[in-house]
């Protein structure tokens, strides 16, 4: 069933989104885009819930984008690819603005929809063997703009338009060079190292960190001044728990305890 192509697993603060459809390399179709953004929405609400790491169920790929063998049924005109992008744009879009920490553990592949997931994380970290492309080139569509800025945000555009003209492969190596990954790790560490940060950041200030995503992106959404709205989250923090107990901890010289 659909449903079971993606699913969750939580330990501790850390929720693991799986993508569990290896024998089509984690392509997605529609319904498991719109299962990606119902968890996502569920996470959000999960005040348990810390940090996300977003991975294959096995080491086989990352995921291949969207399923291209369901196109002639479903993006096979304007108005079809409208039904079909509308609710996969949501849900990468969720994920890009998700409040809490994100991580995409990579494996292989991940190419078209795939690595847009992956942009659309705070972190990328891939094994040795990871691939990258993003190929409309291949299948004569235009890329959409909220998806090229997260690219044009990474790599510069450039590298953006040579990607996406040429759809070529990168291997992870190139990525890393250009930006596109954040660590490399060999395919027996990467898990290890992958929950190992991902604890790290469940156990800092969820107010700072939260706060400073809302920052980082709105300097990618070409804002130069605070407004009042973010102006009141700095302040805002000074009366927080998390404020409270970091200098409590400081003058204790202890480690805080972020509860």
């Amino acid at each position: 069933m659909n449903e079971d192509y993606l699913f969750v697993n939580k330990t501790g603060a850390i929720a693991t989104i799986f993508l569990n459809r290896p024998k089509k390399r984690n392509a997605f179709n529609l319904a498991m885009w719109i299962r990606l953004s119902q968890l996502l929405e569920q996470l959000e609400a999960d005040d348990e819930t810390r940090v996300v790491v977003i991975r294959g169920v096995d080491e086989t790929a990352f995921a291949a984008g969207a399923d291209i063998s369901e196109f002639l049924e479903n993006r096979s005109s304007a108005e079809k690819a409208k039904a079909y992008n509308d609710p996969a744009m949501e849900s990468v879009d969720r994920l890009h603005r998700f409040p809490k920490p994100t991580i995409a553990m990579i494996h292989q592949t991940c190419i078209g929809g795939g690595l847009d997931i992956a942009l659309s994380c705070d972190f990328r970290f891939s094994a040795d063997n990871g691939m990258f492309a993003i190929t409309p080139a291949k299948l004569g569509i235009v890329y959409n703009l909220t998806s090229t800025k997260r690219l044009v945000d990474l790599v510069g555009p450039s590298r953006a338009k040579e990607m996406l003209y040429t759809a070529s492969t990168l291997d992870v190596s190139e990525a890393y060079r250009i930006g596109l990954v954040d660590r490399i790790y060999s395919t027996e560490e990467l898990e290890r190292e992958t929950y190992t940060f991902a604890e790290k950041l469940s156990e800092g200030s969820q107010v700072s960190m939260r706060g400073t995503k809302r920052m980082v992106q709105a300097v990618l959404d070409g804002r130069i001044e605070e407004d009042a709205q973010l102006a009141e989250l700095v302040l805002q923090s000074f009366d927080s728990a998390d404020h409270r107990e970091g200098v409590q901890a400081f003058l204790e010289k202890r480690k805080p305890r972020f509860r």
